[in-house]
């Protein structure tokens, strides 16, 4: 800490001020002297939770490449030689503890109710760079139930886990918060994930939670009681989660088909997507940029109103690398598809609803004018609606590091790239569709005994939907405001 004394008798002079600019400090003004004080650096770390299966996988695509970025090997030591420690040339510490030996240990903890999937970590590639205590499974599956999740078996697993996460938060010197990843279609997935969301709320509340979570296809499914699990979950989890960025598998599979040419893509292709958009999100946290964005700052700009917090996620470009030769890629393009409905994360058709606000985030080669640019000519068009209550609309992100390559995988290299968060009333489309399947199956009572089996009240069935409804109707009436205002107008 740097101590710097001026004697001035009436106030603190410019002096003072330039230190205070200079050295990121405090002023104390006090009987003539000026005290300029130079706090020590502090990082935003954050701290990943991988739930059940889904978020297992997706864990594994997203450490690979968050290792590729930072030069991290698979034993957690540094590629090319020993880094300085705390340097913004190579900011590591957002995701990274740095261990005893020179390792480095990822600020992630892997939590299944079952040992199958987490036993691949164990023994596959980056089991190096995992410590045993952040790599937690029981042995008694939660069997795509989300009861079980919630109440029996994760009931008695959620303890563990919370200690677990309480020694990560005691490593870090300023948390910004968590990255939840889960489905909604599972049981451990689901039904974990709400219980502990409810307990990051009760033990962390200022801390922001932003999940990111898989969200239950329009036509593929992997469990008949999918709806179920994702009406429960999202009921439970609406008033614990700050922002949730969705995305479903169906979409994900239709980009990898149509504009990375794999004819059969599986859930590596997918999860790799997946990691990209991770990616651009925390990328401000940990790269320089032009204009860098924070976790609270997705919020304050994304969310209007509490509970309407599902963000539609959107990448560009998502090209193979044959079609990048022949690809200008300008700033211009990749904003510009970002607004086709073919390069969404979730099936939905943006046109038919409007948008609240968009947070672009750009990184690489990119520009202040050139975003300024493409933003102003996105404005112009007839087919992109912005409700009329919300008159700025967008967010800007600028990193200067550009996206990374997996080697080996399907994606090309490209010097910038563009991952757009944006919050729109079409999104409700989704809900509504999972809302039917639902009410199919619960007007028939079906599967229900599974869950009042497991000790659930069968009225949280009703409560989740009526919570759902309401959801929907939130929605559907931000979109009319504006419909209202405009009649207003003509009037």
């Amino acid at each position: 800490i740097l101590l710097i004394f001026c004697n001035s008798e009436e106030k603190p002079d410019c002096m003072c001020f330039f230190c205070l600019v200079l050295f990121g400090g405090f002023l104390n003004y006090n009987s003539g002297w000026c005290v300029c004080v130079s706090l020590p650096a502090v990082f935003r770390e954050c701290i990943s939770i991988h739930v059940g299966q889904a978020g297992v996988q997706t864990g594994n695509a997203c450490w690979e490449l968050l290792c590729l970025e930072h030069g991290v090997g698979p034993d957690g030591v540094f590629l090319h030689g020993p880094a300085e420690p705390n340097s913004r040339e190579d900011p590591f510490n957002t995701f990274f503890n740095t261990g005893s030996f020179g390792r480095h240990v990822p600020r992630a903890l892997f939590v299944d109710l079952e040992p199958t999937v987490i036993d691949e970590v164990r023994v596959g590639a980056y089991r190096g760079l995992f410590p045993p205590e952040q790599l937690i499974s029981g042995k008694e599956d939660a069997a795509n139930n989300y009861a079980r999740g919630h109440y029996t078996v994760g009931k008695e697993f959620i303890d563990g886990v919370m200690e677990r996460v309480r020694k990560m938060t005691d490593q870090c010197s300023g948390l910004q918060g968590f990255l939840v990843f889960h489905s909604f279609g599972g049981g451990t997935g689901s039904g974990f994930t709400s219980l502990l969301m409810e307990r990051l709320s009760l033990d962390f509340g200022k801390k922001s939670k932003l999940e990111f979570a898989v969200y239950p296809a329009p036509q593929v499914s992997t469990a008949v009681v999918e709806p179920y699990n994702a009406v429960l979950t999202t009921h439970t989890t609406l008033e614990h989660s700050d922002c949730a960025f969705m995305v479903d598998n169906e979409a994900i599979y239709d980009i990898c088909r149509h504009n990375m040419d794999i004819e059969t893509p599986g859930y590596v292709n997918l999860n790799r997507l997946i990691g990209q958009i991770v990616s651009s999100i925390t990328a401000s946290l940990r790269f320089d940029g032009a204009l860098n964005v924070d976790l609270t700052e997705f919020q304050t700009n994304l969310v209007p109103f509490p509970r309407v917090h599902f963000p539609l996620v959107t990448y560009s470009p998502i090209i193979s690398a044959e079609k990048a030769y022949h690809e200008q890629l300008t700033v211009s393009e990749i904003t510009s598809a970002c607004f086709e409905p073919t390069n969404q994360m979730v099936k939905c058709d943006p046109r038919r609803g409007k948008y609240m606000a968009c947070c672009m985030l750009y990184r690489g080669d990119v520009l202040p004018k050139d975003v300024n640019a493409a933003i102003a000519s996105i404005k112009t068009r007839r087919s992109i609606q912005f409700v009329d209550w919300c008159p700025t609309g967008f967010k800007v992100g600028i990193n200067y590091q550009p996206p990374t390559a997996v080697p080996g995988g399907d994606l090309a290299k490209v010097e910038r790239a563009v991952c757009m968060l944006s919050n729109t009333t079409a999104i409700a489309e989704a809900w509504s569709r999972l809302d039917h399947k639902f009410d199919l199956m619960y007007a028939k009572r079906a599967f229900v005994h599974w869950y009042v089996g497991e000790g659930m009240e069968e009225g949280e069935f009703a409560e989740a939907r009526e919570d759902l409804a309401c959801l929907e109707k939130d929605y559907e009436e931000l979109g009319r405001v504006s419909d209202s205002e405009d009649d207003d107008e003509e009037v």
